[in-house]
């Protein structure tokens, strides 16, 4: 999403504008056009020099000194961009933008910008609680500009807390999530993917569950963010992290699975069936750890609730996608619960295919649906979920 846009770039005295450096260069190599202004105290901890040659563009940092591309340089930067960003943003500059002061040339740039803005709030945590910070920031937000949480961690003051400048890669990502709501394909999508395996209590200690790692319906999630659908995913246990621009919703067992499923499909344009959810949950659970003894044990299981085939059965006009893992028979079985369950179409996979199943980076999978079937080679699953994306996209269309 960042391909081609036009992104100003306000660089305050932070200590953690030495980061930015690495955050205009992420810019710059996902193809955005990226301007730097700096505020002078910046310019005492990084040079003008640096981000010019990182940017491949003028910087500006001089109120009286002119810049042969921009006349008038507050006002053509604010005109010139699609997107001012202010990081780190300090104590100092939020409270002028919250204050409508412009004495400089990062603030002035600032008032006379019409377009969005985004502040990456980095300090002292004690100054990041100050009752003025926080009022001031609430103050920006009712004015309408985006204020990307800080990090924590530890901080240049020598202590652990709220404060950090999030890394490079995360501005980059909620920068693309910025632009993927506001110009992708599926902005104003609703779409619902669970992912991950369940894990059906046997006692405190014990559980039944699965090989699934949770990786395909990760990247489903953020192929379909990164394209503006407002995703939730609904998570079995994972070690997995969020990807960007995806709300996500957590889960132990297939009841839980189903209760989160079922309420957020209500709002959802649509759904992506990617979890390995538990068919069957044991009829009842020890309330303290089972202790060996001689012999067999016996555990009697009861079927879990179908969450696709509820789905399917209140879909309506909505898109609805299955997942179908098979190890024999797979054309049949995938087509038969295409059929069952109500799907727009399917994507199978098997067991028997090299490199696709559980775990792995990599996948092959074959689309069907009521038209006929088509193939994909191996490839990452990354390139799977582009894939799937590419076909949700096309039929909401």
């Amino acid at each position: 999403m960042l391909e081609g846009k036009k992104i100003a770039i306000g660089v305050t005295g932070g200590i953690a504008c030495y980061k930015v450096v690495t955050l205009v260069s992420r810019l710059v190599q996902a193809g955005a056009e990226v301007r730097v202004v700096m505020s002078e105290a910046a310019t005492k901890l990084v040079s003008p020099l640096l981000f010019k040659e990182i940017s491949g563009a003028p910087v500006a940092y001089d109120m009286w000194r002119g810049n042969d591309e921009f006349n008038v340089e507050h006002v053509a930067l604010g005109r010139w961009c699609d997107l001012m960003v202010v990081a780190p943003a300090t104590a100092n500059i939020i409270g002028k933008m919250a204050g409508g002061i412009a004495d400089d040339l990062l603030s002035t740039t600032l008032m006379a910008c019409d377009k969005p803005k985004i502040i990456c709030p980095a300090m002292n945590t004690n100054m990041l609680n100050n009752p003025a910070v926080v009022r001031n920031l609430e103050t920006l937000r009712r004015d309408g500009i985006l204020i990307m949480p800080s990090g924590a961690g530890y901080l240049a003051c020598g202590i652990n807390g709220a404060g950090r400048l999030p890394e490079p890669e995360d501005i980059k990502a909620y920068l693309d999530d910025f632009f993927a709501k506001r110009d992708g394909d599926l902005r104003g999508r609703r779409i619902l993917v669970t992912a991950g395996g369940t894990r059906e209590a046997i006692d405190p200690v014990r559980f039944i569950g699965n090989r699934s790692s949770g990786k395909m319906g990760y990247a489903i999630a953020g192929a379909l963010a990164a394209r503006g659908a407002d995703v939730t995913l609904v998570s079995g246990r994972t070690a997995l992290p969020t990807p960007a621009g995806v709300q996500r919703t957590d889960v132990l067992s297939a009841a839980e699975m189903y209760d989160a499923a079922t309420a957020a499909f209500d709002r959802a344009d649509g759904a992506v069936m990617c979890a390995a959810v538990a068919d069957y949950t044991p009829d009842t659970v020890s309330e303290t750890k089972i202790k060996k003894c001689g012999g067999e044990m016996c555990i009697t299981l009861r079927r879990t609730r179908d969450i696709a085939a509820e789905l399917g059965a209140r879909k309506g006009s909505r898109l609805l996608v299955g997942f179908a893992l098979e190890t024999h028979d797979e054309q049949a079985n995938a087509e038969a619960k295409l059929a069952k369950k109500n799907f727009d179409f399917i994507v199978l996979n098997s067991l028997r295919d090299a490199g696709a199943g559980f775990r792995g980076d990599t996948n092959k999978v074959t689309f069907i649906d009521r038209s006929g079937r088509e193939e994909l080679p191996l490839m990452p699953k990354s390139e799977v979920a582009e894939r799937i994306a590419d076909k949700i996209e096309s039929l909401l269309k």
